[in-house]
């Protein structure tokens, strides 16, 4: 485990505050995201008004503090939100996600008062969108086999930035960036240098208003269709030093960081998806007639809904086992880096799971696109992808255990 106190019974209880705040969100999302997700999914539109509203509760920026703008509520608060966002739509929960998790956790805890304030304010109170920017065409899962490259001019006052960024979230429509990329040679090799670049990576803020700066193609996905996704294209963009997050070579650092909390947030999401397609089949098992009887009557439904119930609590545990000990860890210092990972990959595997058992319930009413489940198994795909595949997940897992770096 990343921690010795993580080894302890664990436990965690809701809170008036946390009452309070999973009934708004679960009214606002039943009430405003529910009813629209259809549509934005068809059509791929950005719901840029419901994420304005989103901004508007604090939702955005759940977990920062009110001074920076944001709700000043802790991680568990982030996941209650994250799931039921999540059960009326995940594109919107993969925005919340993205503004939370990647962009503003990493400024944060990385930041200077000064960044903090310019940076984070607007974001988390969602006057504006924030996205996180580490993937290449030719660098996904091997962070540190990056092309880009940002070098310090004559003057010393800038950073010149060049490259391609691929599959950045929320990219089209993001006012606010962080940015990974290299500050020395990147590696000659296609297949890279066996992680010694990794030191040499560096994080800047930028700002997607200024010269050199464009975006790319938006990409026609699978799910998820309304957190509208694309390349984003530095030309020689001009960033200045003081834009430059938690040092010179801390890159790789800070994104390993911000992806352990955002894998949490992911699994919630997956939950999300997964406990909207166990709620339809339930109902569709209580009301729909087979052989006169209803078709929940019968031991194989029997089996598939005790499948899909027991994976759901079992998600949720890790879920919560992942939160004290990231809560922990922010405390005393430590990673939560395993605990955050088995949540990931049992939950986003457990939604793939559901969704497709939930679907077979259906029959051909679960493939039809007039009912949302056919919508729950094309998002919940991606959980088992993002912030780390299923396979990178099992490998750092394994790799904490064994005490191998």
């Amino acid at each position: 485990m990343a921690l010795d106190e993580a080894t302890r019974p664990l436990s965690l209880a809701l809170t008036d505050e946390h009452e309070m705040l999973l009934t708004a969100v679960r009214d606002f999302a039943r009430r405003e995201i529910a009813p629209v997700a259809a549509r934005y999914d068809e059509s791929g539109e950005f719901p840029l008004d419901t994420v304005r509203k989103m901004g508007a509760m604090g939702l955005m920026g759940i977990e920062m503090p009110e001074e920076y703008g944001g709700a000043g509520m802790d991680t568990l608060a982030h996941v209650l939100t994250m799931i039921e966002i999540a059960k009326a739509d995940a594109s919107h929960s993969t925005i919340l996600s993205v503004n939370n998790s990647l962009y503003c956790n990493g400024i944060l805890w990385f930041g200077s008062e000064a960044q903090k304030r310019e940076w984070i304010k607007p974001v988390a109170s969602g006057e504006a969108i924030g996205a996180y920017s580490l993937t290449e065409p030719m660098s996904g899962s091997d962070a540190g086999n990056m092309a880009s490259r940002a070098v310090l001019n004559d003057a010393g006052s800038h950073y010149i930035i060049n490259g391609r960024k691929s599959w950045v979230t929320s990219a089209p429509f993001a006012d606010r960036i962080v940015l990974f990329t290299m500050t020395a040679d990147p590696p000659r090799s296609p297949h890279g240098d066996g992680g010694k670049t990794k030191g040499k990576i560096t994080a800047f803020l930028i700002d997607t208003s200024q010269p050199g700066f464009s975006r790319g193609k938006t990409e026609p996905k699978l799910g998820i269709r309304a957190s509208a996704t694309s390349e984003i294209i530095f030309d020689d963009y001009a960033c200045p030093v003081e834009n430059v997050l938690g040092g010179v070579g801390q890159g790789f650092k800070i994104a390993m960081a911000v992806l352990d909390a955002g894998r949490i947030g992911i699994a919630a999401q997956a939950l999300g998806i997964a406990e909207a397609a166990y709620e339809a089949a339930l109902e569709y098992a209580r009301e729909r007639q087979a052989f006169g009887a209803p078709i929940g009557s019968y031991q194989m439904i029997q089996q598939k809904i005790a499948d899909m119930k027991t994976r759901i609590e079992a998600g949720r545990a890790l879920i919560y086992q992942a939160i004290i000990t990231k809560e922990r860890a922010m405390a005393i210092g430590g990673r939560y880096t395993t605990e955050a990972s088995m949540a990931k990959l049992f939950c986003s595997e457990a939604a793939a799971y559901i969704t497709d058992e939930a679907l077979q319930i259906h029959g051909g009413m679960g493939y039809s696109k007039e009912m949302p489940l056919e919508r729950y198994y094309r998002d919940a795909r991606i959980t088992r992808i993002y912030e780390g595949t299923s396979e990178i997940q099992r490998m750092v897992i394994a790799r904490n255990e064994l005490g191998l770096r």
